[in-house]
């Protein structure tokens, strides 16, 4: 599955070299390219996702109709980091609070309905018990949405 990122991704920078040398442009080709490479890959949409999640996999359903490339990212092989769910929560525009799944065990169990805690110690929390997450997490630039309801995604393509 990695293999077919790494033949796309150098594609793209190929691609990304001939329009520069076709500027003629020498001068600033490392930053053009760097300019260009990092303004694609702001666009490019990411969802955060769990295959077995019906809500996750209705978004996809609705970007692939769409026609809309996205890289995916099951964050239970792949785990999210403090500060990769911290940027998430600042884009999406809400509280860590919020952004927790209190129908699962998990939540009663940590009875975190009860308990005051910081933002900090919630995202941490959250990072230990991806289950915690609600999802799916899209994410296109600076700005994020819950796919809850999936077509939430519209805002975004």
């Amino acid at each position: 599955m990695q293999c077919p990122e790494i033949i796309r991704v150098d594609c793209e920078v190929q691609v990304l070299s001939l329009n520069v040398a076709r500027s003629g442009d020498a001068n600033n080709f490392g930053t053009r390219v760097t300019e260009e490479k990092e303004e694609q890959m702001a666009d490019k949409i990411k969802i955060y996702q769990k295959p077995t999640c019906t809500k996750c996999r209705e978004t996809i359903s609705i970007l692939k109709q769409r026609g809309v490339e996205f890289d995916s990212v099951n964050y239970y092989e792949t785990p999210l980091t403090v500060a990769e769910l911290r940027d998430l929560v600042l884009k999406l525009g809400i509280s860590p609070r919020e952004l927790l799944r209190k129908g699962e065990q998990v939540y009663r169990e940590l009875n975190l309905g009860k308990r005051e805690l910081t933002d900090d110690e919630l995202i941490a929390l959250m990072v230990e018990n991806p289950d915690l997450i609600q999802r799916p997490i899209v994410v296109r630039g600076k700005k994020a949405v819950l796919g809850r309801p999936p077509e939430s995604v519209e805002e975004l393509i």
